[in-house]
């Protein structure tokens, strides 16, 4: 692979996107609205880090802006709904606990990125 390869997929020019939200859940219909939020997510690539933050690595800052403008086409019309985007770099330097017991944060699933 060539250097022009890396440099695209560097740890500064990768990025991560985390959506936060919360979201009603009092009635049925809410319950049913904030499910197709989170099917939507999943659809689109992201997983779950937490109950109700996901996140989605992207290789470019285009792409990672399609994946923010099709959530905000899928907001729910209720609820809080944050989008963050950090770079892979910031992402690593992440400090995850389990309990007490501190844990590595995982690398990025190898995704296929197509021109």
């Amino acid at each position: 692979m060539d250097e022009k390869y890396f440099s695209r997929l560097n740890q500064y020019r990768s990025l991560w996107v985390l959506v936060f939200f919360d979201l009603p859940t009092e009635t049925r219909k809410d319950r049913k609205i904030a499910s197709s939020f989170r099917k939507k997510l999943l659809e689109d690539g992201f997983a779950m880090f937490q109950f109700s933050i996901y996140m989605r690595f992207c290789a470019s800052r285009e792409n990672a802006d399609v994946h923010v403008n099709r959530t905000k086409k899928n907001l729910p019309p209720k609820g809080k709904v944050g989008i963050m985007s950090i770079t892979d770099k910031q992402f690593g330097m992440m400090e995850i606990f389990y309990g007490t017991k501190q844990q590595e944060t995982e690398p990025p699933n190898q995704q296929l990125e197509l021109f």
